[in-house]
């Protein structure tokens, strides 16, 4: 079937390689020629250091979004692209502004003002991006969330690596990971998500006015909780023993939210099973679907329970369906504006796929077939 966004999604994977490439650029001059030229060898030794405990916890965070992403998981190349965008992208031109700020007007201006905003901008950038050039691959909410995620988790492990090796130089490494590696590794993906929330509505809405605020409230929302975050850290560190205190009573804030914001991420995950039960209803009344197979699609190990059923076709079934409710979702929404959208054109060959699967015993369900 001829790809209608063909050349949309070019421009976007051009865009794409233009900003990677600058941002390798500037990540390459920042923390490689310029502490060759200053530091030396020690430098890279601590860089190292800073690489083997960053890079394995961040494939450790990774496991989250992932398992959050279970009824129509996101492509592995849009993913990685946005882990990618993270650690190259976002963090190069980041570096390079507040650097730039820091040394101009401050450590704490840099810090508290210029980080939350530059950074924030920089990761949300990407999703935007995804709304516009990737459409297929972003549903709503649920997948701004999850991009955001890997966005913010690339960002904090290069991030990451940077503050090990300085604080490696300076004797500080362990204190420096307990904090960022273990008590709050998840801020970047906290704050990146209130912008992937924002987007996800902005592609959920059938309002164009909540397209344009819904971003924009998600970025402010972003910055805000990383500026409270920064702020605090400085605040602790200038007021000395009680900024410890300071320090706990914080970490203890981002734990309740943390929570919290974990909580809005399991339901709307159901949400979304909700949508895609609704919207199979037809399809089994016209005989496509049997209801067996509906439950299993959106129950809570759908996919993986197909995987030692019927292995790569089972889940390949499971994802078809899920793909099918999710078209017709983003068709009624067209409907509603009367405009056209990409996802009805792929309703039909979506249900002559799931016919073939079955034909080829893919369904996960026993029992007779539907009378379709």
């Amino acid at each position: 079937m001829p790809d209608p966004e063909k050349n949309r999604r070019m421009v976007g994977c051009g865009c794409y390689a233009v900003s990677m490439f600058g941002g390798a650029v500037l990540l390459l001059l920042l923390f490689v020629l310029f502490p060759a030229f200053t530091v030396g060898i020690p430098m890279f030794q601590a860089m190292c250091v800073g690489a083997g405990l960053a890079f394995p916890m961040m494939a450790v965070y990774l496991v989250l979004p992932r398992l959050l992403d279970r009824y129509d998981p996101e492509p592995w190349y849009a993913l990685l692209l946005a882990l990618g965008w993270g650690a190259i992208a976002a963090c190069g031109f980041a570096a390079l502004v507040n650097t730039t700020i820091g040394a101009v007007f401050g450590d704490t201006v840099g810090t508290v003002l210029s980080a939350p905003i530059v950074e924030e901008a920089s990761k949300g950038i990407l999703l935007l991006g995804y709304l516009y050039f990737l459409r297929r691959e972003f549903d709503g909410v649920v997948d701004g969330i999850i991009y955001a995620c890997f966005i913010a988790i690339g960002f904090a492990a290069v991030e990451n690596v940077i503050y090990y090796a300085q604080a490696g130089l300076q004797g500080g490494i362990i204190g420096t990971f307990i904090i960022r590696g273990v008590l709050s590794p998840w801020g970047h993906p906290l704050y990146t998500s209130m912008t992937g929330i924002g987007v996800g509505v902005a592609r959920e809405t059938t309002h164009p006015w909540l397209r344009v605020v819904a971003p924009i409230a998600g970025y402010c929302a972003a910055v805000a909780l990383h500026a409270t975050w920064n702020g605090a850290a400085v605040l602790g560190g200038a007021i000395g023993a009680a900024g410890g205190v300071l320090l706990v009573l914080m970490i203890l804030l981002w734990f309740a939210f943390f929570v919290a914001f974990v909580a809005i991420v399991v339901v709307l995950v159901r949400r979304r099973g909700k949508i895609i039960r609704a919207h199979l209803i037809d399809e089994v009344a016209l005989g496509h679907l049997s209801q067996a197979e509906v439950e299993f699609v959106v129950s809570l190990f759908g996919g993986a329970t197909a995987y030692f059923r019927r292995g790569k076709k089972g889940v390949e079934f499971v994802r078809a369906v899920a793909r099918l409710a999710l078209s017709k979702w983003h068709s009624e929404r067209a409907m509603k504006e009367v405009k056209h959208t990409v996802s009805m054109d792929f309703i039909i060959p979506l249900r002559r796929r799931i016919e073939v699967l079955r034909a080829q015993g893919a369904s996960p369900v026993a029992g007779p077939a539907p009378r379709g």
